[in-house]
């Protein structure tokens, strides 16, 4: 998400504000924070997401977003377990101040932080403590009640196309060769803990606090579920469209340079794994009329390139996969 926005004029005193937003949005936002429609002021749009729409908003001299759920999403998201998330990482300095979630429909209600910026993947140091604060989160070692199961997650989001054939070619030995890493990334997973699952650079927002001291905070927990926390280094990758090195370089800064060579390969397997994930989740949303051009592609080639990879490493190391 994008908190960067224009600044909209605001309508006359007691006349409800214009805009994109429905009236039952103006309807949650004025329930949420006990507003009557005049003080709901300055509505505009945020730069729309990939999974969401979120727009900026005024009330009462402070100011607000709300995320209001976009095409498809209820088919890809559970939100009551999305607010069982927030629940969870409540005060704990990770995410956004969030100040209302309905578990049934996804709109969410969060504060504006003023000023923040997202992580640029180019600036190594804006990658090292986005990676310092990911370690961080996950040696908390959180627990719910439900997982993200990668390979199950391929076969749902294929199934929404409805038997039509995927967009390359090439998929079924694509997926095959993905499919083949399973055993091995069963072998060496981590033990699971809470995990982003969209940790990606857009989702680390950098600002300063009231003591003029820099914060990070990760947002967008929709995706956050039980799972091997090294696939969030992955996931950071893919979205940033990360060459090789670049890659290696973020697996150095996540493990400070002590990254043992099989969790290497098992990051690279990841990378795979969660390439063919999110091609199959674009060629889905393809399918709703939402494009995503050159990013669509390169999530479907992490998935052909690094099986190559992942078999090319483990012989090197003398393991095989089945």
């Amino acid at each position: 998400m994008n908190t960067r926005a224009h600044d909209n004029p605001s309508p006359p005193a007691g006349v409800p504000c214009p805009g994109p937003l429905t009236p039952e949005d103006l309807r949650v936002i004025g329930s949420a924070l006990c507003a009557a429609p005049g003080d709901i002021t300055g509505i505009s749009a945020l730069k729309k997401g990939m999974t969401n729409r979120s727009f900026l908003f005024s009330c009462r001299g402070e100011q607000y977003i709300i995320r209001v759920p976009g095409e498809g999403t209820g088919q890809l998201i559970s939100r009551p377990e999305e607010a069982a998330v927030y629940s969870m990482i409540r005060g704990r300095g990770l995410c956004e101040d969030v100040l209302y979630i309905d578990p049934d429909t996804g709109r969410k209600i969060s504060r504006f932080i003023g000023g923040a910026r997202t992580c640029n993947p180019l600036d190594g140091a804006e990658t090292a403590a986005c990676m310092a604060k990911l370690r961080a989160f996950h040696r908390l070692g959180l627990r719910v009640d439900h997982e993200f199961d990668l390979f199950g997650h391929i076969d749902f989001y294929e199934s929404l196309r409805g038997g039509a054939p995927s967009a390359y070619p090439d998929y079924r030995e694509t997926r095959e060769s993905v499919f083949r890493l399973r055993p091995f990334l069963n072998a060496h997973a981590g033990k699971k803990v809470l995990t982003h699952i969209d940790a990606v650079p857009d989702n680390f927002l950098f600002f300063q606090n009231a003591r003029g001291e820099e914060e990070i905070r990760l947002i967008d927990w929709e995706y956050a579920a039980m799972q091997d926390p090294h696939v969030d280094i992955a996931m950071f990758c893919i979205y940033a469209m990360y060459g090789r090195a670049q890659v290696d370089n973020l697996i150095d800064q996540y493990f400070t340079g002590r990254c043992p060579a099989l969790t290497r390969v098992k990051v690279y397997g990841y990378l795979a794994v969660c390439g063919l994930l999110w091609s199959n989740w674009c060629e889905y949303k393809r399918s709703l009329g939402v494009e995503f051009g050159d990013y669509a592609l390169a999530q479907y080639r992490y998935a052909r390139d690094y099986c190559q990879i992942v078999r090319k490493e483990l012989e090197q190391l003398g393991e095989e996969l089945p």
